[in-house]
C-alpha cells in the first residue's frame, strides 16, 4: 500500500534537521553545501535528508551546471496543515462545550464566579 501525501509529509518533517532545512529554504534556493553549513554532519548525511524531503515532494532540485540548488515546494505542507486543522476544530469545539458546562455548573452552584 502506497503512503498518502499527508503521511509522507508528516514522516519527512518528523526529523528536526529536515524541518530546519525547510525553514532555511523559505529564504530561497540553496545548494547542498549551503544547507549543510549549520549542521555538524557530512554532506552525504545531508543528502540523505534531502532525498527524504524530495521523496515527500517538499523540495525540488534544479540543474544549474555543477550545482543542484534545492527549493521549497510548500503545497504538501498545506495538505498536512489542512488535515491537522481538522483536529484543531475538534479541540476548539470540545473546549467550548467544556466552557459551557463549567458556566452552567457555576450558575447552578449559585456562586456565579469564574476562577
Amino acid at each position: 500500500m502506497q503512503p498518502d501525501q499527508v503521511s509522507l509529509t508528516l514522516s519527512a518533517i518528523a526529523d528536526p534537521t529536515r524541518r530546519a532545512i525547510l525553514v532555511r529554504l523559505m529564504d530561497g534556493e540553496a545548494s547542498v553545501k549551503e544547507l549543510a553549513a549549520p549542521f555538524e554532519m557530512s554532506i552525504p548525511a545531508i543528502c540523505k535528508h534531502l532525498k527524504v524531503l524530495e521523496g515527500a515532494g517538499l523540495i525540488s532540485r534544479g540543474r544549474n551546471a555543477q550545482l543542484r540548488p534545492c527549493r521549497l515546494e510548500a503545497a504538501p505542507l498545506r495538505e498536512a496543515f489542512d488535515w491537522i486543522e481538522e483536529f484543531s476544530k475538534f479541540w476548539d469545539g470540545s473546549l467550548n462545550r467544556l466552557d459551557g458546562l463549567l458556566e452552567r455548573l457555576q450558575s447552578a452552584d449559585g456562586s456565579g464566579k469564574k476562577n
